[in-house]
């Protein structure tokens, strides 16, 4: 069951045996202590430093941070689901099909956007923790449950550009 070798390749899932032994742990871990680093800084110190901010630095901050929250979010909702399958409080199908409600696909700004270079260097540090985090956790759960997007391995859940800019639009004027 844990660390199924592929039929079709004859291969061990390392990634699903990673998931499903004690080494998931640290990555857990690393996943929750981001998470309450992340909500220490942004109600303390990330408020403050907003505040400084010139008006379009200001407007690119409050939506990252959005993104960045959700981002961390969905990495814990998605690292939670692994420890219940890892625990035995739920199947590998039960995880699998509450898995498809989360989204290993949240975008950051790049860093040529207007006001990215005014951003607090704690903030940014966050942010890019969240990213690589991110991407790590998104290759396992490729390689555990095969998200990639038939014909194209290691593709993953496709991203709508409009709709990004659109999420974008909205938090920047604040409409839902």
């Amino acid at each position: 069951m844990f660390g199924q070798i592929c039929e079709e390749t004859n291969t061990i899932k390392l990634a699903e045996r990673r998931v499903f032994s004690n080494s998931f742990k640290p990555l857990y871990d690393e996943g929750m202590s981001l998470v309450e680093q992340a909500a220490e800084y942004l109600d303390g110190d990330g408020r403050a430093e907003a505040k400084k901010l010139s008006r379009v630095a200001a407007t690119l901050y409050a939506a990252e941070s959005m993104r960045l929250t959700t981002r961390l979010m969905q990495i814990a909702s998605w690292l939670l689901l692994q420890r219940a399958a890892n625990s035995g409080e739920m199947t590998r199908d039960q995880v699998a099909a509450e898995k498809s409600k989360v989204r290993l696909d949240t975008a950051s700004a790049h860093t040529d956007t207007p006001g990215w270079n005014e951003l607090p260097p704690a903030f940014l540090a966050i942010v890019d923790h969240s990213l690589r985090l991110q991407a790590r956790v998104r290759r396992m759960d490729e390689q555990i449950y095969g998200d990639s997007l038939p014909g194209f391995p290691g593709m993953g859940r496709s991203i709508n550009p409009v709709n990004e800019q659109l999420n974008l639009l909205q938090t920047a004027f604040g409409r839902s």
